[in-house]
């Protein structure tokens, strides 16, 4: 998979400074401040999603105008089919677009609905996810994704910082270039303390909230 090549787009320049900062180690990564539409070659664009496949704001937005409003059905009933509803945060699916030279989409839940994340994981795990639905696409279909777009992951609704969305993006991305020879307790505690979010670090329920 060395041989894949991202594309960190976005209009925000603060952001695309961010990806620049944490991503400038990387040799197969362009940051570009513009809109994806203006990108003269790529095979896979990220949406960055909600678990629904509910594709009218945001990036998702701009993707169903750019690739037709077919391209939201086709990536629900993937979601119907394979996550009885809900694709969780985790996840990316890779939908066809039908577009003759940008073929691919990665339907990668950021979010279940609209929502703040900011002090989640769900950017690293976002952009895992989005890396290995592309590597398995690689491994098992003849048209290969050589070329993804991905715009900044949860920093819009999200309000991810752009230094946070940046670091966890790039750590997905470092990881997935350099994976382990063998597992064990050190390297998952390793992994976990780069990471630094997930679980009750991140999130706490506050006592008085009632559920019921």
């Amino acid at each position: 998979m060395n041989d894949l090549k991202l594309i960190l787009v976005d209009p925000n320049p603060a952001l695309c400074d961010a990806f620049r900062t944490r991503f400038g180690v990387f040799q197969k990564v362009e940051v570009v401040t513009g809109v994806f539409e203006n990108l003269p070659a790529f095979d896979c664009m990220v949406s960055a999603a909600n678990s629904f496949g509910l594709m009218d704001g945001g990036v998702d937005a701009a993707i169903t105008r750019f690739f037709g409003n077919e391209l939201q059905a086709r990536v629900q009933k993937r979601i119907l089919d394979e996550f009885l509803g809900e694709q969780p945060v985790g996840t990316s699916i890779i939908v066809e677009t039908m577009h003759p030279k940008h073929p691919f989409i990665a339907h990668t839940p950021t979010m279940r609905v609209p929502m703040a994340i900011s002090r989640t994981d769900h950017v690293y795990s976002a952009m895992w996810a989005m890396l290995l639905a592309v590597r398995q696409h690689n491994l098992k279909s003849e048209k290969h994704i050589h070329i993804v777009a991905c715009p900044g992951l949860g920093t819009a609704t999200g309000q991810v910082p752009y230094h946070q969305a940046a670091r966890q993006m790039a750590l997905a991305y470092k990881h997935f270039l350099y994976p382990p020879k063998h597992l064990d307790w050190r390297f998952a505690d390793e992994r976990q303390g780069s990471v630094r979010y997930g679980g009750d670090i991140g999130l706490r329920i506050p006592p008085e909230m009632n559920f019921d």
